[in-house]
């Protein structure tokens, strides 16, 4: 019984060594991942900023002044 139960530790042991690695690969994956969406936010706030500026010089340059203000 004494070895048997030793085996079934091990195995036990052997189970939850698997377990941690696996769970710091994920922890690994969602740090990675949380990174790249706070860039990716970053890069799409660049974005949308530009987007509108460039609506707003497009807009301005469509509108002509009228006559007495050039």
């Amino acid at each position: 019984m004494d070895k048997e139960l030793a085996e079934r530790l091990e195995k036990i042991e052997s189970h939850v060594a698997h377990l941690e690695h696996l769970y710091e690969q994920l922890n690994q994956v969602v740090l990675e991942q949380g990174r790249e969406l706070t860039r990716m936010q970053a890069q799409q706030q660049r974005i949308s900023r530009t987007v509108e500026t460039m609506e707003l010089e497009r807009i301005k340059s469509t509108n002509q002044k009228p006559p007495h203000y050039q």
